[in-house]
């Protein structure tokens, strides 16, 4: 949590000195990365005018406790086990699924996933793009893009890759004008 609390410093900083406005500001995260975001646009959704999540870790309660899930138990030691109560509290607090806020502007957000992806499974960012549009006010998108050939990593073939990077390019310079 005090990593969402540094990023949101961060990009109040970068405002109040000038640097950059709300309506200029976007945030990238993959993975782990991705629940970085997650939790930073659901503690100051105001902050960012677009948020890129790329196979993002959202649903860190309902993956973190299944010990039948590939990785949850050698992650416990990390992350915490929130089947124990001195983790659970802590980690519901900044888990992006659950804390999801009613009624909020939220920015616009690009969220990728891979059908084959072994590490965050496909639904977490579906299940997140869906509460996004449920509970969010803004008028901006929340797109999801689902790659269907895709694991966890980038794709390997170079053409494709740029082309990910060229679609990602795109949305970020449609959002921030």
């Amino acid at each position: 949590r005090w990593l969402t609390d540094e990023s949101e410093l961060g990009a109040s900083d970068d405002i109040g000195r000038g640097i950059t406005n709300p309506s200029k500001l976007s945030c990238e995260g993959r993975s782990a990365g991705g629940l970085l975001i997650g939790a930073s646009i659901n503690q100051a959704p105001d902050l960012f005018r677009a948020a890129l999540l790329g196979v993002p870790f959202v649903d860190l309660m309902c993956t973190m406790v299944d010990s039948t899930i590939p990785l949850t138990c050698i992650e416990w030691q990390e992350w915490g086990n929130p089947n124990e109560e001195e983790y659970h509290d802590y980690m519901m607090s900044y888990c992006p699924m659950q804390n999801v806020q009613e009624g909020k502007k939220y920015p616009s957000c690009l969220i990728t996933g891979g059908l084959h992806d072994p590490r965050v499974a496909y639904w977490e960012p579906a299940k997140f793009a869906a509460t996004l549009r449920h509970k969010s006010t803004s008028s901006g998108p929340i797109l999801l893009k689902t790659d269907l050939d895709a694991g966890h990593f980038a794709a390997s073939d170079r053409y494709k890759y740029l082309k990910e990077q060229a679609f990602e390019f795109a949305y970020l310079l449609e959002q921030l004008g």
